[in-house]
């Protein structure tokens, strides 16, 4: 989930009653988890383990979203889901055709819902966005497609 300025409200309501983990060195990528990407920091996923490194785009908007997004495209063999919430610029569009090549689902927050719509306005553009949905019903959606992925429907 990647999201800017404006995004907290969304953020607030997707993540109510989820575990959050601060992301350190080699943690290993654990399901069910919210995971936040210290801060002036890229995030690479490597044989089931979060990578940092310093921030590739130290100047003007940063685009750590598209880094890990990217990441996992190419070294991840878990289900992926994408979401694009509230936020400046277009962070996160860029890896989204690459969500979809590898079999994943992309979710753009209504821009009319969001506070920045900049980076879900970016991300529906981009024509790689599965649903276009509010906060409360991204939480939702990702619950029933988390059920009919497991069998549980």
């Amino acid at each position: 989930m990647g999201g800017s300025a404006g995004g907290l409200d969304a953020y607030v309501t997707f993540l109510e009653n989820l575990p959050v983990e601060l992301i350190t060195e080699k943690l290993n990528v654990k399901p069910n988890h919210v995971f936040i990407i210290p801060e002036k920091r890229d995030l690479h996923i490597l044989n089931g383990e979060f990578r940092l490194k310093p921030i590739s785009k130290p100047l003007g908007w940063p685009d750590v979203i598209t880094v890990v997004m990217k990441s996992l495209t190419k070294n991840w063999d878990g289900k992926l889901i994408a979401v694009i919430v509230s936020g400046y610029d277009g962070d996160g569009t860029a890896a989204l055709c690459g969500i979809k090549e590898v079999g994943g689902i992309t979710i753009a927050q209504k821009p009319e819902t969001a506070a920045r719509p900049d980076m879900p306005e970016s991300a529906i553009e981009s024509g790689c966005i599965d649903f276009v949905l509010s906060p409360e019903d991204i939480a939702k959606e990702i619950v029933r497609i988390a059920k009919v992925k497991s069998g549980n429907k």
